[in-house]
């Protein structure tokens, strides 16, 4: 007599397109290549910013006709530049731009004013014009007396230093700052009261 022997069936194996492995395999290779084309269409973007056509100096009103237009590929960081029409009428230059360098969105102010200050301190050789400075306010109690030094203006530019200029009383020295005009009013009333007045390099100097 035969024996039959009954061979169980072979599982049938499991097709590849529904195996979840390559399903999140195909979706890691589409992920990486949308982040390739996503970084180099970035880096290829443009924006118009504006570049110094000539030098720009701390104190003077920079004109349009003083800068141009050109496409830079910057990022995130195109916000640190002036953009076409950010150039207020009548906007001045707190800081030197030398010609064909792009124009910092803080290196140029509708909100400001000149104003010569004499100082009553000696002014360091580091301090010229486009300096960033601070102006100190002791005021006067009586002949002789002043109360305890305090910061007036917090950030102001040199324009230009003034020597030996008949504004300066006893020190010789003075200097055209360029300043915010929400600080000219108190600036202007301890000139008037007699105070004394240093001016004084702000921390990080001349940009």
């Amino acid at each position: 007599m035969v024996r039959m022997t009954t061979v169980p069936p072979r599982p049938r194996a499991r097709s590849v397109w529904i195996d979840p492995r390559f399903l999140v395999g195909i979706l890691i290779v589409v992920a990486s290549i949308a982040g390739v084309w996503f970084v180099v269409a970035t880096a290829r973007q443009t924006a118009p910013v504006l570049v110094a056509a000539r030098t720009l100096v701390a104190g003077e009103t920079v004109a349009s006709g003083d800068v141009r237009v050109t496409e830079v590929a910057l990022g995130d960081l195109a916000l640190r530049y002036a953009a076409p029409g950010s150039l207020a009428e009548g906007a001045v230059a707190v800081r030197t731009v030398p010609a064909g360098e792009l124009v910092p969105t803080d290196a140029h102010a509708a909100q400001t004013t000149t104003v010569v200050v004499p100082s009553g301190t000696a002014v360091p050789a580091s301090v010229a014009p486009g300096s960033r400075v601070e102006v100190w306010v002791a005021p006067r109690v009586a002949e002789g007396e002043f109360e305890s030094p305090r910061i007036l203006v917090a950030d102001a530019t040199v324009a230009r230093l003034v020597e030996d200029d008949a504004l300066v009383s006893g020190t010789g020295t003075a200097l055209e700052l360029i300043v915010p005009r929400a600080d000219v009013a108190d600036l202007l009333a301890a000139l008037s009261g007699d105070a004394l007045l240093s001016v004084v390099p702000a921390t990080g100097g001349t940009p």
